[in-house]
């Protein structure tokens, strides 16, 4: 049993932090009434910690690179505790967005380094062990939030969806000091610190306008300064990397169409599969009358459907083509978010949503598996390491735009359905920060515009969820043109070549690679 104790570890940690991309969506209501936030502020809570992770995977994969991966992983573990402590403590919406930003900052230097330790730790068969048990671990995470999320906040308060990580950080770091050991590559090159500032402050701008959006709208100066800057920075990303003697990433790698294609389904695959849950759980929680236990069991079906088809496409498909794993996978994504909207009618509850969570949890459940080897297939061997945070990064930016995208429709799809009914201005914002409950109490007749106002949001949201992933499948299907061979490398889409370089040691190449 010694042997697996740095699986354990790389385990703990992998787990706590993708648990916390999605545990704090059952809780919002709660924090919503408790620090009397507004509904851009649980935008935030949501969206600072996944663009964190988005801006600064590459970064921490750099700086382990450097001056050791277990060093970062332990440095992260650290600053993921102290900010989940401090998460707990918040007194306002401004320090819990802030401290939920620094959890971002932990959880990246701890996902950029858990492949590489593995490839350290491990060898032949164990190291397949290993990593198929990390796979299965990430799928349970993504299963197990709402649920968790959902008991704590019920039964101990929203507080101690941060507080819970305190204990399992302690055990990780235990685990890791007397498991794991350092590893690091002596080839490593300096941090692209220019590129890192550039890249967090496009995708930081670009999130906040779109957030502004449903406040503002789209010509106001402020949302149009904002896309502006985000514009602006991302043109000094481009050229700093272009120019860079060791770039953050290698934009050469974008000349291969399936790359360009992985990576776009990646960013549209998080957005329109898990952007539109927070503002399901608020219209369970809030205007359906169900507690965080209720609205986090609502949302399991996806989860579910997502581990159980990825355990078993992972084998049945292997080697088949891009075109249909991932391919296949968008088109039941968009497939999934287009039936709940065409389900889901004024008055019905959660049962509505069945369907759509299951078709969309399938589609999650083919391109799971097939998203990272398809990356690693379209650069040569050299390049793997640099694939696969560019993936993880896309991954986390699809999630974090998504979640900006989808909120500035459904607060407008709130208002379109509040025509008529003579509320005043407002009580869109009201409904979106949670307030149904309130509202309801106090006009026992509000119930039927209510009804009509998250079902108008909640369907324009689905409709743009839906668009979004039907784009990415024919966006995958035009730069994947042909299936892939069944001499070519395993998962590598034909249209690109078997690269000739030799391969880099495995722990170099599988770092920061994410299922």
């Amino acid at each position: 049993m010694r042997k697996w104790l740095p699986l354990t570890a790389v385990c703990l940690g992998a787990f706590m932090l993708l648990v916390d991309v999605t545990i704090v969506t059952v809780a919002l209501p709660d924090m919503a009434a408790d620090m009397h936030t507004g509904f851009s502020g649980l935008q935030w809570v949501m969206d600072v910690y996944a663009l964190a992770l988005a801006a600064l995977l590459l970064g921490a994969g750099s700086l382990a690179d450097r001056i050791g991966r277990r060093r970062v992983y332990l440095g992260g573990l650290a600053l993921f505790a102290a900010a989940s402590l401090a998460c707990g403590l918040a007194s306002g919406p401004a320090a819990l967005i802030a401290f939920r930003a620094v959890q971002g900052i932990g959880g990246a230097a701890m996902f950029a380094t858990t492949m590489a330790l593995l490839s350290s730790a491990y060898q032949g068969r164990d190291r397949g062990v290993a990593f198929g048990v990390w796979g299965a671990v990430n799928g349970a995470a993504a299963a197990a939030g709402p649920i968790v999320g959902g008991l704590l906040t019920e039964q101990f308060g929203w507080r101690w969806i941060f507080f819970i990580n305190l204990p399992v950080c302690a055990l990780a770091v235990y685990v890791t000091l007397k498991a794991v050991t350092e590893s690091r590559d002596p080839h490593a090159k300096g941090l692209d610190l220019p590129g890192m500032a550039a890249f967090t402050t496009g995708a930081a701008a670009v999130t906040y306008a779109l957030i502004r959006v449903g406040e503002n709208g789209w010509t106001s100066a402020g949302t149009l300064a904002l896309f502006a800057l985000g514009a602006a920075a991302f043109a000094a990303f481009v050229l700093v990397e272009l120019r860079s003697s060791r770039p953050m990433l290698d934009l050469s790698l974008f000349r291969s169409p399936a790359f360009v294609a992985v990576m776009t389904s990646s960013l549209l695959m998080s957005g329109a599969a898990f952007g539109y849950l927070m503002y399901v759980s608020l219209w369970l929680q809030s205007a359906e009358g169900m507690g965080p236990v209720g609205a986090g069991l609502a949302l399991v079906p996806l989860s579910l459907a997502a581990f159980f088809v990825a355990a078993v496409t992972g084998k049945l498909m292997h080697g088949a083509s891009v075109r249909i794993t991932i391919g296949g996978g968008l088109l039941l994504i968009g497939a999934g978010a287009l039936l709940q909207g065409w389900l889901l009618d004024s008055g019905d509850g959660w049962t509505a949503l069945i369907a759509g969570l299951v078709v969309t949890g399938v589609g999650v459940g083919m391109i799971s598996p097939a998203l990272a080897a398809a990356a690693m297939g379209a650069v040569p061997p050299n390049r793997a390491g640099m694939a696969g945070g560019a993936l993880n990064t896309f991954r986390q930016l699809g999630m974090a735009l998504g979640i900006a995208v989808l909120g500035a429709v459904f607060q407008s799809g709130l208002e379109d359905g509040l025509e008529g009914s003579g509320q005043p201005h407002g009580t869109a914002e009201a409904l979106a920060s949670g307030g149904a409950g309130k509202l309801l109490h106090a006009a026992p007749g509000a119930r039927q515009w209510v009804e009509d106002a998250f079902t108008s949001g909640l369907k324009d949201t689905f409709w743009v969820s839906g668009a979004m992933g039907l784009a990415g499948a024919v966006i995958l299907l035009a730069l994947v043109r042909r299936p892939a061979a069944a001499a070519a490398p395993a998962a590598a889409p034909a249209s690109v070549p078997a690269p000739a370089k030799p391969a880099e040691p495995a722990d170099d190449a599988a770092e920061r690679t994410a299922v």
